[in-house]
């Protein structure tokens, strides 16, 4: 790894005399200690406890017309012996144009998106163990509002490997005074391995979710103030069955800050838009398996205790409750974010 580190600050060197270019890099570094009890058979009781690291360094050409950027990210669980831990590369190009228009391809951070994906899509530990994209994005951001689309390549087809990759789309965009109309959608594709028992079959999982919004920040005495309720259409099949499943249903979320404390609230009610999950888990199913059952609530309350453009601090409680348990998280959180760009840190929702 340090061989490939080197011959990247090599390459930089090289083009940084013979080219007008800027030099550059950022350090990303988390720190989380998350508490699980009282949950169920997919959603076990466990403490996820680890640090991770993002050096990266690269070139910006033209005035960030054109930014190459590598670098590793370094994972780390805290216990004792040091094992456990993964070194993931991340290597990307963008390419961004003046009318809003990015271009994203490579070994991708997911941290550029302009949203996270909601937790019926992605769970919290994809974010925590999967920390890059593999593929493509495409954004359009202007003031109004964003659409950005990503294709994730998460496993290529081995002897013992199952192929799998997932679509995904987000997009918000105000209409007049405080709505807005957007949404998300993704499908995940899982195929079979090369030398399989005749046991496996293609997988199809494809969510829908149109959403609108009221955004009330700035509006009230609260730092911020956002409501958005939609559909959730998923289609899942397994294809050794030959029959689509059509689970659907409403899912409406809030979030309210004010200073240092914030409270985000979601609720799902419905039909299980994980029909699969049971057999094929997170394999095909990206989400969160508390969306396993057919009744969902989350409150998270959010104590911030340092909040700014380079340092998220905070501590938080988490009550999730179904239709047939009741989970209590507690979570301590810290996010740094230090860029030899203009670029400053912008915390995801």
């Amino acid at each position: 790894m340090r061989n490939w580190l080197t011959a990247i600050l090599t390459l930089i060197l090289t083009v940084s005399s013979l080219t007008a270019q800027e030099v550059v890099w950022s350090v990303d570094a988390n720190v989380l200690l998350n508490n699980r009890e009282g949950g169920d058979g997919y959603t076990p009781d466990q403490t996820f406890m680890f640090t991770r690291l993002v050096p990266e360094v690269g070139l910006s050409l033209n005035e960030g017309e054109h930014v190459l950027k590598g670098g590793v990210a370094w994972y780390q669980p805290m216990i004792d012996d040091m094992q456990g831990y993964k070194v993931l590369p991340t290597l990307y190009y963008q390419y961004n144009r003046p009318d809003g228009w990015h271009v994203a391809t490579g070994l991708i951070p997911r941290s550029l998106m302009v949203k996270r994906m909601p937790r019926y899509l992605w769970s919290d530990s994809l974010d925590y163990c999967q920390p890059n994209l593999h593929g493509v994005m495409v954004q359009l951001i202007k003031p109004a509002g964003y659409t950005e689309l990503a294709v994730d390549w998460r496993q290529l087809q081995t002897d013992s490997q199952r192929e799998a990759f997932a679509v995904m789309l987000n997009t918000d965009w105000r209409i007049a005074g405080p709505l807005s109309l957007g949404g998300h959608a993704q499908y995940s594709h899982l195929a079979k391995s090369r030398l399989n028992a005749g046991n496996q079959h293609v997988n199809d999982d494809m969510v829908i979710n149109p959403m609108a919004a009221l955004d009330f920040s700035h509006r009230t005495v609260l730092d911020s103030l956002r409501v958005a309720a939609g559909a959730i259409i998923a289609m899942e099949r397994d294809r050794g069955e030959d029959r689509w499943h059509h689970p659907a249903g409403f899912v409406a979320t809030a979030t309210a800050r004010w200073r240092w404390l914030q409270l985000d609230e979601t609720c799902y009610l419905g039909k299980d838009i994980m029909p699969l999950y049971p057999a094929l888990g997170s394999l095909l199913n990206l989400g969160d398996p508390y969306y396993h059952s057919s009744t969902y609530s989350r409150t998270d309350l959010i104590f911030h205790v340092v909040s700014n453009d380079y340092v998220d601090l905070s501590g938080s409680v988490a009550w999730n409750a179904t239709d047939k348990t009741t989970g209590f998280w507690q979570q301590i959180s810290c996010r740094f974010y230090f860029s030899g760009s203009s670029k400053k840190l912008t915390i995801k929702d």
